[in-house]
């Protein structure tokens, strides 16, 4: 969007079009002048310019989840960056002094029209306060009427009450840039006047249609276009209800068809749906919340599978958060420097806490990192989609193996403790499920963990329904049986060692497991 923004730009300048202009520097000043005594016209050339501008906020639901109304926090969050980006001064002004735009009767292309109205009645204000001023003077000054008490009255009260017009336009101005349009929205929600909804939304529809008029003024000052850039995420870690009133809030700021708004909801639609199931929205639509997503969303965008490359910088990414690797590859690096210099043996230096299991450690993490992030090892093919779940390996894996090497267990190789980790990840239900037959079976060591689950799936197909939404955890099937029938067969010894430093599998998974086997087993002896 950014690159689409500057070579629109680009090109609206080739065509000879006039520049476009900020509300910053100098362009504030002539910004202010418009806004007091112009009003915006829309005009054929406007429409037709193709120049634009984004403006991106993003609006996270979990900083807002604590809120009793999470929508209100999305249009303070639209507020507050509106008036960031623009400055507090010209939103302040066109509260006051401001007027929408219309549009151009015919083809003209004069895009500012005098306010004859305002500019008469700041005249008029001005000529009254001379007047009343000038009465006041000659009351006072003039000799042989200075004793006239009458004159000085008549002076004062016009002086007076043309001053106190001007003096309170400018203290509403300066009220409307001490009180941001945020803080009357959080006050509002703090009210117990509103705590029912009274009257509450007309409050905000005001407050959104102003914050509309705005832009479609400086939509013009500037001579481009622009269009605010919402995004919204985290929105599936919300209550039900929550997501709702986001929901309502998103249709609040769209109800307007002019209304230069772009949003980019970033959801799981298998988390949402059920959300929405469960909350009052859904009336008339047969409690479908695919229906009401689908009527809610304009422009719909399934994230394709993710491709080996993508899967490679995903876990790039993750690794580069690793803070206590960073350390230790930059103090590795210095040390390589001075030993180069000097001609000495490349031993890392002295480092307080450093220890030779805590270097052993580190190289077995690289190592690990690295079979994850070589597109030749098989073990990338097996990495998940979602960005969460790369993080979570990521910061799994250097605990697993610290857990390894603090047993004194140094069989096992970096790559099979990652591959392991992996495999809890992506199938923690079939996994379990194999924990647990191979536990309850006491089988020996030559087993393979694929040969036990085979021998135990018919059995599981029959607890489904009861374990429904521990299966869902559960990635492709089909992957499962190749990552343990081909590339990693691990057996039931190394299971066995490996379950002990095992953090990223939910035990309470395996227990339940457990007491449903034996049930069924009591079920099966007490049919004859």
């Amino acid at each position: 969007m950014r690159e689409e923004m500057s070579r629109r730009e680009a090109a609206e300048l080739l065509r000879g079009h006039r520049k476009p202009r900020s509300p910053h520097g100098w362009g504030l000043l002539v910004a202010l002048w418009l806004l007091a005594f112009y009003q915006p016209v829309v005009t054929e050339g406007h429409l037709r310019r193709k120049n634009m501008e984004f403006i991106f906020i993003r609006f996270s639901a979990w900083e807002f989840a604590g809120c009793d109304k999470l929508w209100a926090g999305l249009v303070t969050t639209l507020c507050h960056h509106i008036r960031q980006h623009f400055g507090a001064l010209p939103l302040s002004v066109f509260h006051v002094l401001g007027s929408r735009p219309r549009f151009a009767s015919g083809f003209s292309q004069r895009e500012w029209v005098l306010k004859k109205g305002t500019c008469l009645k700041l005249w008029g204000l001005l000529l009254v306060l001379g007047v009343g001023i000038a009465i006041l003077l000659v009351a006072l000054l003039v000799p042989g009427i200075k004793e006239s008490h009458a004159l000085k009255v008549v002076g004062s009260a016009v002086a007076s009450l043309s001053g106190s017009s001007l003096v309170l336009g400018a203290l509403s101005i300066l009220k409307n840039f001490l009180v941001s349009e945020k803080k009357k929205i959080e006050r509002l929600t703090d009210s117990d006047r509103f705590a029912g909804q009274l009257g509450f939304m007309s409050k905000i529809r005001e407050e959104v249609e102003v914050l509309v008029d705005f832009l479609a003024f400086m939509e013009v000052f500037e001579r481009r276009r622009l269009r605010v850039v919402l995004e919204i995420t985290s929105l599936d870690l919300c209550y039900p209800e929550k997501v709702a009133g986001v929901f309502n809030a998103m249709a609040t700021l769209l109800s307007d068809a002019n209304a230069p708004f772009i949003f980019l909801l970033a959801v799981d639609p298998s988390v949402i749906v059920p959300c929405l199931e469960q909350t009052g929205c859904m009336k008339g639509l047969a409690d479908n919340g695919y229906l009401y997503l689908n009527r809610a969303v304009t422009l719909p965008f399934s994230i394709p599978e993710m491709g080996s490359r993508s899967r490679l910088r995903s876990v790039e990414a993750a690794i580069q958060t690793r803070e206590d690797l960073l350390y230790r590859i930059i103090a590795g690096n210095v040390a390589k420097t001075r030993c180069g210099a000097v001609g000495t043996s490349p031993l890392p230096p002295a480092v307080p806490g450093w220890k030779a299991a805590d270097s052993e450690a580190v190289a077995w993490i690289h190592e690990a990192f690295r079979c994850l992030h070589d597109g030749g090892d098989v073990l990338c093919r097996y990495l998940p989609e979602n960005g969460a779940n790369v993080r979570r390996i990521v910061n799994t894996i250097p605990i697993t193996l610290r857990l390894l090497l603090h047993r004194g267990d140094a069989e096992l190789s970096p790559r099979h403790a990652a591959a392991w980790v992996v495999l809890a990840d992506r199938w923690p239900c079939r996994l379990s499920w194999t924990l647990q037959c191979l536990e309850d079976a006491g089988q020996g060591s030559g087993t393979s963990l694929w040969g036990v689950f085979q021998r135990h799936v018919g059995e599981l197909s029959a607890l489904r329904q009861a374990l429904g939404k521990v299966l869902s955890l559960d990635g492709d099937p089909e992957l499962f049986r190749a990552f343990l029938e081909r590339d990693f067969p691990f057996g039931a010894a190394e299971a066995r060692r490996l379950l002990g430093v095992t953090v990223n599998l939910d035990h309470s998974i395996r227990h339940q497991m457990g007491l449903l086997r034996a049930l069924a087993r009591l079920g099966k002896a007490a049919a004859p």
